[in-house]
C-alpha cells in the first residue's frame, strides 16, 4: 500500500478524538443522543482545526445504526462508506471551485430526494465564504424551506464574509485555534504509535510553527521526519520549519540591549546563512519579544512596547520587498539604536528624587482643593455660588477641550464623549462576554495579536470603546479599516449589534473619562458639586497616606 500522509492517517474519526474542540464535540453529540438535528450547521474557525473532520464525524454518528452516546461505531456500512467518501447520501462540495448560481441550485433540487442508504442525506460544502452572492441566495432559498431529513453543513475560514441572512438561519460552532501544548501532547501520541523516537524541542518548535491548525502541524512533522535517521531532534524541525535556535535569538537580542549595532548585524549574518527565512525569523523575533513582555517590569515594557512596534513595521516591510535581508539589517538598525537603561538600573538618588518630585505634586494639588471648597463654602454662605458657578462653568469645559490636542494617536474627543453619552452597562456586558470569541476568531495572526489584552470599556448602540495597553497598537487598529469592518461583523453576529469601533490606550481613555466626569459635574447643584469636592479630598488624603504612611498628619482648620 502507498504511503499515507499523517495529517489523513491520524484523521479524527470519532468526536473523543477531537483535540482541543471539547466544547463544539460535546454539543454535537448531545444534539444527536437528544434527537435534536438541525437543518443546518456552519463550523468556524481558524484552517486545521477539524471543522471538516467534525462534519464527517457528524454525518456518521447521525446516521450509524450502531450509534453509541452520539459516537459512531466505524464499523457498519454506512460509517466505513463515509470514512472513504463512497456514500452517496454524504455530498462534501468545495465552494471554492463551486461557487456558481448552478451548483447550489443543482444541490436544491437533488436535495428534494429521499435518502438512498442513510437516513439523512448530508451536504458538506467546505469554504462556504467563496460562494458567489448569486449562489448565497439560492442558498438561502435552500436554507429557509428546508426539505425533511436533509442536513447542511458548511464550513469556512472567514465567518465575517458570510451573510447575515444565512448566519441567521443556521445554528453556528467555533472552533478555536488549538494551543501548542495540546499540539504537542498530540504530536507525542502520534510517534510514539509510529514507534519514532524524539526530542521534545522538537515537537514545541513544530508546534509553534502551526500557529493553531492540527494539519498544518501532522504535515510538519511528516517533512521533518522525511529529513530524520529514525530519531527527530530539533534540528530536523528548525529545518524544515525554517525557525529560529532559541540560542541564536538570545544571542541576537544580547546585543540589541548592548546597542552593538554591529554584534547585533553579525548574529543576524550568521543565521541568514544559515538559510533562515528573513520572514519567518521576524516572526520568531516578534514571539520571543512578547514572551519578554510578560516577564517585563514598567519600564522595560514601555521599551519592549517601542520594539515591536519597530518590528512589526519591518514585517510588513519584509513581506512587501524581495531584498528581505536589507530590510532585516535596517530594522536591526533601529532595533539597536532606541534601547534604554531599564528602571531596575536607576541609582538610588534618582529613585529618591522622582518620589519627591510626586510628593511635591501631591502637596500642591491637596493644598488646592483645600483652598477651592473653602471659597465654595463662603460662597454659599453669601448666598453668591449659583451666579459664580455658572460663570467659571464655560472656561472649566473650554479648558479641558484644550487638552485633546495633548492626547496621543489624535483622539477624537467628541465622538468619545458621544460615545459616552449613549453607554450602557447592558452593553458593555454583552461585549465583554462576546470579545474573547471575536478575538479568537480572527484569521490572520497580526491582526490576532493586535487585539490581545485588549477588553470593552464602554458600550452603546452606535459605539463601543475599546481600551489598548499601549497608543501604538491603538493606533494600528484605528488605521485598518478592514479589521474594524471584520470586528464589526464578527460582533454582530456573536453579541446581536455592530458598533463603531473606537480604538484608545488605557492612559487616553482613563483622561478623557476623567474629563468627561469633570464636566458633567459643571451641570450639578451646588450641594452636589461640595459632597464631591469632599469625596476628593478625602481621596487625596487616602493616596498620601498610602504612599507615606502614618507620618501624614490631617489639619482641619
Amino acid at each position: 500500500m502507498s504511503y499515507q500522509a499523517l495529517y489523513r492517517k491520524y484523521r479524527s474519526q470519532r468526536f473523543d478524538e477531537m483535540v482541543g474542540q471539547e466544547v463544539v464535540a460535546t454539543t454535537l453529540k448531545n444534539a444527536i443522543v437528544n434527537h435534536q438535528i438541525s437543518h443546518a450547521y456552519l463550523f468556524s474557525g481558524p484552517r486545521g482545526t477539524g471543522k471538516t473532520s467534525a462534519a464527517k464525524i457528524f454525518a456518521k454518528a447521525i446516521n450509524c445504526p450502531n450509534q453509541v452516546d452520539g459516537e459512531p461505531c466505524n464499523n457498519c456500512f454506512i460509517c466505513d462508506s463515509i470514512t472513504k467518501g463512497t456514500l452517496e447520501d454524504v455530498i462534501e462540495l468545495d465552494a471554492a471551485s463551486n461557487n456558481g448560481v448552478d451548483e447550489i441550485r443543482e444541490i436544491r433540487d437533488k436535495s428534494t430526494y429521499a435518502a438512498t442508504h442513510a437516513t439523512y442525506k448530508v451536504y458538506i460544502i467546505d469554504e462556504v465564504h467563496m460562494l458567489s452572492t448569486g449562489a448565497f441566495n439560492a442558498l438561502l432559498k435552500t436554507l429557509e424551506e428546508p426539505t425533511e431529513n436533509v442536513v447542511f453543513v458548511l464550513a469556512t475560514t472567514e465567518l465575517q464574509k458570510i451573510p447575515a441572512t444565512i448566519i441567521s438561519r443556521v445554528q453556528r460552532f467555533a472552533f478555536k485555534s488549538i494551543t501548542t501544548n495540546e499540539i504537542q501532547g498530540h504530536l507525542a501520541d502520534v510517534l510514539q504509535e509510529e514507534k519514532i523516537e524524539f526530542d521534545p524541542t522538537a515537537l514545541e518548535v513544530i508546534a509553534k510553527s502551526a500557529e493553531g491548525g492540527m494539519r498544518d502541524a501532522l504535515s510538519l512533522l511528516d517533512q521533518a521526519l522525511s529529513f530524520s535517521d529514525g530519531q527527530l531532534k530539533e534540528k530536523d524541525a528548525l529545518l524544515v520549519t525554517g525557525s529560529i535556535a532559541n540560542e541564536a535569538l538570545i544571542a541576537y537580542v544580547d546585543a540589541l540591549k548592548q546597542n552593538d549595532e554591529t554584534s547585533a548585524l553579525t548574529e543576524l549574518d550568521k543565521i541568514f546563512l544559515e538559510g533562515k527565512n528573513m520572514l519567518r525569523f521576524t516572526e520568531d523575533l516578534l514571539a520571543y519579544f512578547r514572551d519578554m513582555l510578560l516577564k517585563a517590569d514598567e519600564k522595560n515594557r514601555t521599551q519592549l512596547f517601542s520594539w515591536i512596534d519597530i518590528a512589526i513595521d519591518s514585517l510588513k516591510n519584509i513581506k512587501e520587498t524581495t531584498h528581505t535581508k536589507i530590510a532585516a539589517d535596517v530594522m536591526t538598525m533601529r532595533l539597536a539604536e532606541v534601547y534604554q537603561t531599564p528602571v531596575s538600573s536607576l541609582g538610588s538618588n534618582q529613585e529618591l528624587q522622582e518620589v519627591l518630585q510626586g510628593f511635591s505634586k501631591l502637596s500642591q494639588d491637596y493644598k488646592a482643593l483645600s483652598q477651592e471648597i473653602s471659597e465654595l463654602k463662603a460662597q454659599i454662605a453669601s448666598g453668591t455660588v449659583q451666579t459664580k458657578v455658572q460663570a467659571s462653568a464655560t472656561p472649566v469645559v473650554s479648558a479641558d477641550k484644550s487638552k485633546s490636542s495633548g492626547h496621543s494617536n489624535s483622539v477624537n474627543r467628541d465622538l468619545i464623549y458621544k460615545a459616552l453619552g449613549e453607554a450602557t452597562r447592558e452593553a458593555l456586558n454583552a461585549a465583554n462576554k462576546a470579545w474573547p470569541e471575536l478575538v479568537a476568531s480572527i484569521s490572520i495572526p497580526a491582526e490576532r495579536a493586535l487585539l490581545n489584552n485588549t477588553k470593552p470599556a464602554a458600550a452603546g448602540e452606535h459605539y463601543l470603546v475599546v481600551t489598548f495597553p499601549h497608543v501604538n497598537l491603538a493606533k494600528r487598529v484605528t488605521e485598518n479599516a478592514e479589521l474594524q469592518l471584520t470586528c464589526g461583523n464578527l460582533l454582530s453576529s456573536i453579541a446581536g449589534f455592530s458598533p463603531e469601533i473606537i480604538a484608545l490606550a488605557e492612559s487616553d481613555w482613563k483622561e478623557i473619562r476623567s474629563e468627561y466626569v469633570a464636566e458633567l459635574k459643571t451641570k450639578k447643584s451646588p450641594s452636589e458639586e461640595v459632597e464631591e469636592q469632599k469625596e476628593l479630598e478625602d481621596e487625596g488624603l487616602a493616596m498620601a497616606k498610602s504612599l507615606f504612611g502614618e507620618k501624614v498628619v490631617e489639619i482641619d482648620d
